[in-house]
């Protein structure tokens, strides 16, 4: 039996630190999914917290869910698109910018730091110019961990549909950050 199987298990039992584990394995992830759909840090967290309150009014059934990761990221979701489609009845437009991922400081050199921020920063905007689904898709993979049939399953799409836009943003963003086919990188920095 897996580890998230056993904190169901535990959570299903009012395990209140098993309830912990799982909401600090997910929540961070959960919310810049979430931010994704509504575009706002204050409504992506009601989201989540709502999804997370849900869990554990619901506990005595957490042992019987087939696999966590989906059901909390097709909970956000949906919660996420319901949430658009009220705003959208109600007329009512709001775009704000997603908050950036903190990049840790690994102690490298000034010259390191520089080269790795603006690698990051380019990084960033590739991924940034992706196609949406196409950017939601990689973003599920590369950054949440999330497997291809996981994706699948979370936004109702095939996984052969999944692999056609990994390769779509791979492509993209080996073009846009200058990696040619045989892995070297091109020149752009000069000094």
């Amino acid at each position: 039996m897996g580890e998230l199987m056993n904190l169901q298990l535990k959570i299903a039992e009012g395990d209140e630190s098993a309830f912990e584990e799982i909401y600090l394995r997910y929540h961070r992830k959960l919310q810049l999914f979430a931010q994704g759909f509504v575009k706002s840090t204050e409504v992506a967290e009601e989201l989540v917290a709502d999804v997370f309150v849900k869990l554990w009014c619901r506990r005595e059934e957490a042992a019987q869910i087939q696999n966590l990761t989906v059901y909390l990221y097709t909970s956000v979701k949906n919660l996420a698109l319901n949430a658009l489609s009220y705003e959208a009845r109600r007329f009512v437009t709001q775009s704000l910018d997603m908050v950036e991922t903190d990049q840790e400081n690994t102690g490298c050199s000034p010259h390191d730091l520089l080269v790795t921020s603006e690698m990051m920063q380019r990084m960033q905007l590739a991924i940034d110019q992706l196609p949406e689904r196409c950017r939601l898709i990689f973003k599920l993979i590369r950054e949440d961990g999330l497997k291809y049939k996981e994706v699948a399953e979370i936004l109702n799409i095939s996984v052969n549909t999944i692999d056609a836009q990994m390769a779509i943003a791979v492509k993209r963003l080996c073009s846009s950050l200058g990696v040619t086919r045989d892995g070297k990188k091109e020149a752009y920095l000069s000094f």
